[in-house]
């Protein structure tokens, strides 16, 4: 594909898309029903779909019985973290040797021109971006996902969580699984905010972001208390008309939609077409730091003056508050 097409390139190589980003549309004061429907496809797909459905496999062949759930015990728990960390290898790995080991696409619609892989740097362990992230990805990130899904399962088997079933409240679930990604980003947006504060980003974020030039594996390479206050976003399905099976799509969706927004590709070239990866709004945000905390689903950037949507007029707004920000630093 010729990404220049869709997009430009500077004089580093660093390649950035023509289209700003925008607002879900269901957000507008107006919303208009024609560009709801064009954007709700992106919305399912192919990301959300494939989640959902991996959701309704971990049920049905990885999850064990109820009755083994109610108790809690080490042989369980520890398959489920087998099966998490081989599905993240899995996936988070083909993604990384395709786009970044074998660089199948060269840096066609990537980002950041420089590739992680060839570059040392000591805030990383064995001075390796990638080896530091796939150790702490399957560490604290596959282990914190297994312990928050080890507690909801244990919490739904003992009766600890409104259970509905499909059967009987399909419009209830329904309406509840189209807000899955609803509810990851304002969960995300509301720690993220919180975990840039001066304190928390020094002890606690600032691990992600070393990581300035993101990739797969990056993707859950947090510090533990990170990774369990972003893992903690099915805990609202513990008060939620909801059941095990949404409450195991909010999972999926945070361990495995993580990868979404550290891709470092606009597109991920499958023969001669492609499929978009969402990634752009979450790279601005490990480039500039203090911009899009969240992806644009909900309007909350928007709302507090922290939305850049890639565009010159973007850069602009970004570039005005922080100056105003450091004016008010130096009074």
């Amino acid at each position: 594909m010729d990404d220049l097409k869709f997009g430009s390139r500077n004089k580093r190589g660093d390649w950035a898309p023509d289209a700003a980003l925008t607002i879900a549309p269901f957000w507008s004061r107006r919303p208009d029903p024609v560009k709801i429907l064009k954007w709700l496809p992106g919305y399912f797909l192919p990301w959300n779909l494939g989640f959902a459905v991996t959701a309704v496999l971990w049920w049905q062949f990885v999850i064990p019985d109820v009755a083994v759930l109610k108790v809690l015990a080490w042989g369980w728990v520890l398959w489920l973290y087998a099966v998490n960390a081989a599905a993240v290898v899995l996936f988070y790995g083909a993604l990384e040797l395709r786009l970044y080991w074998q660089r199948a696409q060269g840096t066609r619609f990537k980002y950041n021109a420089k590739f992680p892989g060839d570059q040392r740097s000591e805030v990383f362990w064995f001075g390796s971006q990638n080896l530091d992230n796939a150790l702490r990805t399957l560490g604290w990130g596959v282990g914190s996902w297994t312990l928050v899904e080890t507690g909801m399962l244990w919490a739904y088997a003992n009766g600890w969580a409104p259970w509905l079933t499909f059967a009987e409240h399909p419009w209830v679930l329904g309406l509840v699984a189209f807000f899955v990604p609803v509810i990851h980003e304002t969960h995300f947006y509301l720690i993220h905010r919180l975990i840039h504060t001066p304190f928390l980003y020094k002890w606690v974020h600032s691990l992600h972001h070393n990581s300035v030039n993101p990739s797969p594996w990056s993707s859950l390479s947090m510090h533990p208390v990170e990774a369990l206050a972003y893992f903690g976003v099915m805990c609202w399905h513990l008060i939620l008309p909801s059941n095990p099976v949404l409450a195991l799509y909010q999972l999926q969706f945070a361990g495995f939609g993580a990868v979404v927004g550290h891709i470092g590709f606009d597109t991920v070239e499958v023969g001669e077409g492609g499929f978009g990866s969402h990634a752009y709004a979450h790279y601005l945000h490990h480039k500039y730091f203090e911009v899009n905390y969240s992806d644009g689903t909900v309007p909350l950037d928007k709302l507090f003056g922290t939305w850049h949507d890639g565009s010159a007029e973007g850069e602009a707004l970004m570039e005005a508050r922080f100056a105003a920000k450091k004016g008010k630093v130096n009074q």
